[in-house]
């Protein structure tokens, strides 16, 4: 375990070429393509179960994903960062009703949870968005620092946070005001983050370094960084908030932390370039998704027991695994495929692919929300401020750049 002291040197003078490093790592995971993409709608694609032989595949593949129709009620929202679009699918169809477009770069989508609003943020733009998720609407728009990747709401709704890679902080938001109230230097290119489930805690992985950064969110503050291992990605906490775990894209491998002595656990390899991890809410499996690169795509996830915190399964999804979300029920995961341009719903009991979904370009983040959204329109367009697309420089006042803790 790391602590970091208040300015501390590492995040306060690094030289311009290191700097440009760690944008360049950033800017790598963003995996930002064209922007030209939008979908309007896609049809369900059936997934061949184990047939190897190719008897009856496409039989098996139809009871499959039937047997699978209204299992599940709400939304999946999608974060088509290539396209440059938000796709919701109906969870209980499996299928595609609305494209939202408008923002550039979209790398993550959040849902709060009481499923009334959306987030979003651009990469490409440097800002933050919510949207209303019965109408649809454009709620604000938030400048935050430079590249942002990831956006998460506290469990109350009062306060988003997003993990901004170019300058090493986070950007903390009043979600009522929408209005940016804190800023928190953190580690090295921080990426992937997720506050605990009672909200006392929120965790950061700082890709461009080996470690967590664990937040006080009563003071947004920084306690103290975790050292885990190479370019931890994403992070996930399991129900209880007892244990947080975190993949390390670097080693090929996912982490295990105690969070009331913020000391690592244990190690275990999965499989190539791991991104996002998720455990299911029923505290039953840890799910790591590993994307690989554009070259050589990961194609699997890693289904892990979380009381032997040991590999018990990979199962294939697609090219570039890489986002991932489980439904309150534990019953199905989402797994974006950011090469494959596609969504594969696997089932939690037979951990099986059951679905593929057609999205977006380079679908990215992935969010859960138990409302289904669809007022009819198949497609829309979000009218964006011209301000939103202001520069880090030109952010308004009113940011603490001194968020640090010596202490525990």
């Amino acid at each position: 375990m790391n602590t970091a002291p208040d300015g501390d040197a590492s995040h306060q003078q690094r030289s311009p070429d290191e700097q440009e490093g760690n944008r360049r790592t950033h800017r790598g995971l963003l995996a930002a393509g064209s922007l030209a993409i939008v979908v309007t709608a896609a049809a369900l694609v059936l997934v061949n179960r184990d047939n190897s032989d190719g008897s009856n595949a496409a039989g098996r593949s139809v009871t499959a994903a039937s047997s699978h129709r209204g299992m599940v009620e709400g939304t999946v929202w999608i974060a088509n960062e290539g396209g440059g679009s938000l796709t919701a699918i109906d969870a209980a169809t499996n299928q595609v009703t609305t494209t939202v477009s408008g923002v550039e770069g979209p790398h993550n989508v959040q849902v709060s949870a009481d499923g009334a609003s959306v987030w979003t943020v651009s990469g490409h733009d440097g800002y933050a968005a919510m949207v209303t998720a019965d109408s649809l609407d454009l709620h604000g728009v938030v400048r935050t620092g430079a590249a942002p990747a990831h956006v998460v709401v506290s469990p109350d709704g009062a306060t988003a946070y997003t993990t901004n890679g170019a300058d090493d902080t986070v950007t903390v938001i009043d979600t009522a005001t929408m209005k940016p109230v804190g800023t928190i230097k953190v580690g090295r290119g921080p990426h992937g983050l997720r506050p605990s489930p009672d909200g006392r805690w929120l965790v950061v992985a700082n890709v461009a370094d080996t470690t967590l950064s664990v937040i006080d969110t009563r003071t947004n503050r920084l306690v103290t960084d975790v050292d885990v291992g190479k370019a931890p990605a994403q992070v996930a906490f399991s129900p209880d908030g007892r244990f947080v775990y975190a993949s390390l894209n670097g080693e090929d491998a996912v982490a295990k932390v105690d969070i009331a002595t913020r000391r690592l656990v244990d190690t275990v390899a999965v499989g190539d370039g791991p991104i996002q991890t998720y455990v299911s809410p029923d505290n039953r499996y840890l799910l790591v998704a590993n994307q690989g690169t554009e070259d050589a795509p990961g194609t699997t996830v890693s289904v892990l027991d979380t009381k032997t915190f040991a590999v018990i399964e990979t199962v294939e999804t697609g090219q570039g695994a890489h986002g991932i979300v489980v439904d309150p029920s534990s019953r199905h995961a989402y797994v974006t495929n950011i090469y494959g341009d596609d969504v594969a719903v696997l089932d939690l009991e037979e951990l099986e692919v059951v679905a593929r979904i057609p999205v977006g370009d380079k679908p990215n983040g992935v969010s859960f929300s138990s409302v289904t959204t669809g007022d009819g329109r198949e497609t829309l367009t979000l009218e964006v401020p011209d301000s939103a697309g202001m520069s880090h420089d030109d952010m308004e006042d009113g940011h603490d750049d001194e968020g640090h803790d010596g202490g525990h």
